[in-house]
């Protein structure tokens, strides 16, 4: 594996990672996602980038809303935000107790730097003043690279999800990237394409003019 990061998906293992070392300045970031690769390490390690085959997205004419949260979504119990609070989003998704966390401190700066600078984006769940859930990621074109989402309280991070999806859809966007399939995100409709599929489905993203805000 090499030392270098050359940030070229055609040099993935057999586990998906590309390289490792390099920095998280937004060049860097940027870079990565524009290829299908990002960042995945923990305080243990350095740095380290990914690109794994297969590849989960959600396919915005697809995301599955259960019966259920059709009914909270109607409820008014959540009113949902865009950017309101991007650093209490990363840090709540950071905060996972016992569970350990691949977003360090050195992530959080880095993220939050690409937040100031328009890349970064938080779509907030809020139950009167509490943050109840939430998710952030990355804009390019017309692709969204989803990160992490976090619950507070049951149903934030789905009533979040749910409305950042329908946001990337009405805005243009066509890829929906999520990295990895969970038990959580499949319950939402998350599939898994063959990398090379997503890379040729990245590059079309690229080409779109979607804005998140």
């Amino acid at each position: 594996m090499p030392r270098v990061p050359l940030l070229d998906p055609e040099l993935a293992d057999e586990f998906g990672l590309v390289a490792v070392g390099g920095d998280l300045g937004p060049a860097r970031l940027l870079e990565a996602y524009r290829h299908g690769i990002f960042p995945w390490y923990d305080e243990q390690t350095p740095i380290m980038w990914w690109s794994p085959d297969p590849r989960a997205i959600f396919e915005l004419d697809r995301l599955h809303v259960p019966r259920r949260l059709r009914r909270t979504l109607r409820s008014g119990r959540f009113t949902v935000t865009v950017n309101r609070d991007f650093a209490g989003v990363i840090r709540a998704c950071a905060d996972r107790p016992g569970q350990g966390t691949w977003i360090t401190t050195e992530m959080i700066e880095a993220y939050e730097h690409l937040h100031r600078l328009g890349w970064a984006h938080s779509v907030e769940a809020w139950q009167g003043d509490v943050l109840g859930g939430g998710v952030y990621g990355v804009a390019l074109g017309g692709f969204f690279a989803g990160e992490s989402m976090f619950t507070r309280v049951r149903d934030g991070s789905k009533v979040a999800l749910v409305a950042l999806g329908e946001r990337l859809r009405q805005r243009g966007f066509t890829l929906f990237d999520t990295q990895f399939v969970t038990e959580h995100t499949r319950r939402l409709g998350a599939i898994e394409i063959p990398r090379e599929e997503y890379l040729g489905r990245l590059r079309e993203a690229l080409t779109r003019e979607a804005t998140f805000v």
